[in-house]
């Protein structure tokens, strides 16, 4: 560098070749026409003062110098001051970037980390030491700016991107005229030097900083469409783990120092954690992309809700198992063997969604389930629906299977939890059997309504409880009432599933008239409907008021134990919760004899 050492009016040690004030710039560039005019504040800032300088966060893109915006060269050519991070080698990327763009009269301040990867014996620890070096860096700029110079940042990549200028721009933006030059930012990059598609139709791109702890890693991956993890470098062992764990390695790939000099691309499972540099990615690619490269010839035909289901015009529920197997005509013998993953989606949508569940329903080929069910997923290009009624579990299920056994990855959709009164026992049962004993199953967990209504009115499931359906339709109503009687008798609170509906309404009559044997009229029972959805309905009644003609198939009973709680809460006593204590009186005759309740809360 060619400039010389002075302090300045603000003490400030600045290197330059003249301090003087130039005039006459580019009125296309926003650098300020002539000395101190150039007032355009920074949108959001506030900022219009006449006698300070402007401030410019400058991105330079990914490293290929060609790939900077022309923009970003107008602004570094007409700045005052070129600011850059570097290490203590001092060496900078960002400065080498922009290197044909910088004048021999710039003022260069080469802004130097105290530490990266090393330790530090700051007494505030490495983010100590980050937060003095921002502090001073923050500084020393702001004595150029009060003294009408021009300042840009540079930045690799775009500047409020996991970016070292953001640090300089919340200290500054705030007190002075400032602008960010946007950038190619390495995402961009690496999918371009990739030649992949990274996000397609109703994707979500998810972008992950490397040094998330592993399992957070692991869940965010495995939920996610499409992703890239950044900041490897020594993270990159763990990375790798999260990757294979979230089911994503095998379309995972690597990008180092793209469009730089050095560039290596390659799949992420072949990347030798020895060699991975800081300025490196992981790109997990578009899902749409991938299954529309697999190729469609195998896939069977696309079916609607109604072929699957073999629904006539009237709506009746046809020749059902023709319908599906027809979708499969005889498994190919011989072919690739998929699997089936069966998963619960919550009691409603989305946000009830564990992450593992999104990432099998995201990579699945095929979704298969009742309609209701498969309404709460979201629609993905490339994946097939083959919906169906909610009476024809195992024709579904071997449906499931035999696409599996022609290569297809298949997803079978439940309500609730998948293994609770639900798809995974009829999935299991068919894949148990020939010939679908090699098929891979795997069942996911999901939030159970009884968990969703509980959590909405406190914790009535806070000690044992048992779950009954009383459904008729596949075991006889005298088990039923066997099991009401042992578990009311257990003093056991109870989670009623499928307890009515328009051809089964006498149920719930039976089942109160049972339990008052054994409960006090005032037993509280928690009715709740809909749990998370559009219509959701949360009551808590006596079980001597409970109303059967207030009960449906989407609703779900709790049925207190002599244990269970109801209180009410807030300034007006406004709000109600139920709780079951954690702890149970002992008997006379047990050891110790009788204790009064405990603490609930215990």
């Amino acid at each position: 560098m060619s400039a010389r050492s002075i302090t300045d009016e603000q003490g400030a040690d600045v290197r330059a070749a003249d301090t003087g004030r130039r005039a006459g710039t580019d009125a296309g560039t926003g650098v300020r026409a002539d000395a101190g005019t150039d007032v355009r504040p920074d949108a959001g800032t506030g900022v219009g003062r006449l006698d300070v300088g402007r401030l410019y966060g400058v991105g330079l893109g990914p490293g290929d110098p060609s790939l900077m915006t022309v923009r970003a060269v107008r602004v570094i050519a007409e700045a005052d001051v070129i600011a850059y991070h570097s290490a203590r080698h001092g060496r900078s990327i960002a400065r080498s970037i922009a290197a044909e763009h910088l004048r021999a009269d710039h003022i260069e301040e080469p802004l130097v980390y105290p530490v990266t990867t090393g330790t530090t014996d700051h007494p505030g620890g490495y983010q100590g030491a980050m937060d003095e070096f921002y502090a001073e860096s923050a500084a020393r700029l702001a004595a150029h700016l009060d003294a009408g110079r021009t300042v840009a940042v540079l930045a690799e990549g775009d500047p409020l991107f996991y970016g070292s200028y953001m640090h300089m721009h919340k200290r500054l933006a705030a007190r002075y005229p400032t602008e960010v030059i946007p950038g190619v930012t390495s995402v961009s990059a690496a999918a371009a030097r990739l030649g992949t598609p990274l996000v397609e139709g109703e994707e979500v791109l998810t972008v992950l900083p490397g040094t998330l702890p592993e399992e957070e890693l692991t869940a965010r991956l495995a939920s996610a469409d499409s992703a890239v993890v950044m900041k490897l470098g020594r993270t990159f062992p763990a990375v790798r783990r999260a990757v294979e764990r979230a089911g994503r390695l095998a379309d995972a790939r690597y990008v180092e120092r793209a469009t730089m000099s050095g560039e290596r691309t390659g799949a992420l499972a072949d990347t030798d954690p020895e060699s991975v540099p800081y300025f490196s990615v992981a790109v997990l690619p578009s899902r749409v992309a991938a299954r529309a490269a697999a190729g469609s010839a195998e896939e069977p035909a696309e079916r609607t809700s109604g072929e699957a289901s073999g629904q006539t015009a009237g709506g009746a529920t046809g020749a059902v198992t023709g319908a599906f197997t027809g979708a499969v005509t005889g498994a190919v013998t011989g072919a690739a063997t998929g699997d089936v993953v069966v998963v619960g989606t919550g009691p409603a949508g989305p946000l009830w969604l564990t992450p593992e569940t999104r990432g099998a329903l995201a990579a699945a080929q095929d979704l298969v389930g009742y309609t209701t069910y498969l309404d709460r997923v979201p629609v993905r290009p490339g994946q097939r629906r083959h919906g169906s009624d909610n009476k024809v579990e195992s024709e579904r299920a071997e449906f499931a299977l035999d696409l599996a056994r022609r290569g297809r990855r298949v997803a079978v959709v439940s309500g609730g939890d998948p293994g609770v009164f639900a798809m995974a026992t009829a999935v299991l049962e068919a894949a148990s059997a020939d010939p679908y004993r090699d098929v891979p199953v795997r069942v996911l967990p999901g939030v159970t309504a009884a968990n969703a209504a509980a959590a909405r009115v406190g914790a009535p499931l806070g000690h044992d409880y048992a779950v009954l359906s009383l459904s008729d339709r596949l075991k006889p109503w005298e088990v039923i009432a066997e099991r009401l009687h042992a578990a009311a008798g257990a003093d056991l609170v109870l989670a009623l599933y499928n307890p009515g509906s328009a051809s089964r309404t006498w149920q719930v009559g039976k089942a109160r008239e049972l339990l008052l044997e054994h409960r006090a009229p005032d037993t509280p029972v928690v009715l709740g409907r809909d749990v998370g959805g559009p219509e959701e309905s949360v009551r808590i009644v006596r079980l001597a008021d409970l109303d059967p003609a207030q009960v449906d198939m989407r609703t779900i009973l709790l049925v207190g134990s002599s244990r269970t709680v109801t209180a009410r809460r807030g300034e007006d006593g406004d709000e109600t919760v139920v709780w079951t204590p954690r702890r149970y009186p002992e008997s006379p005759e047990s050891p110790g004899g009788t204790v009064s309740p405990g603490n609930p809360g215990s």
